[in-house]
């Protein structure tokens, strides 16, 4: 079983999809650093992937310091300590995406998909960086 969850789409280049699976799994705290990676193989026959697809995703992590080779085990997850701000908004983006196409689709303004982000966020006590609401700035209470 893999540590990370992945449904590969049609019409994707699906060592990016795997890519993306990874770096979420690792925003969101379901892989941390020292998690031993799955090898090339096991990708390989867990996707049902070519092992030059799999080869490619892990040398793609390993180059970008999501990976480091451990001499007697393999592949070792090594998050660095928090991405870039643009490659998180680019995490993101996809999502951000989505959201506008249902609401065009169900023919709501932006400033109903802000309000309903923001109720959304108190709803599900999402604080911003810092500890502060993101609708009124106000520092939250411990």
């Amino acid at each position: 079983m893999l540590p990370f969850l992945i449904q590969i789409e049609d019409g994707l280049p699906v060592s990016g999809q795997i890519i993306q699976a990874v770096r979420k799994a690792m925003l969101t705290g379901q892989l941390t650093a020292g998690d031993e990676f799955p090898s090339v193989r096991t990708l390989s026959q867990e996707l049902r992937i070519s092992p030059t697809t799999a080869h490619k995703v892990v040398a793609a992590l390993k180059d970008s310091g999501y990976l480091a080779s451990r001499p007697g085990i393999g592949m070792v997850v090594t998050t660095p300590d928090l991405p870039a701000h643009d490659e998180r908004l680019d995490h993101l983006q996809p999502f951000c995406a989505d959201l506008l196409k249902e609401a065009g689709d169900l023919h709501l303004a932006f400033d109903d998909v802000v309000t309903a982000l923001c109720h959304a966020a108190e709803e599900n006590k999402f604080q911003e960086p810092g500890g502060r609401h993101p609708a009124t700035g106000r520092k939250s209470k411990p």
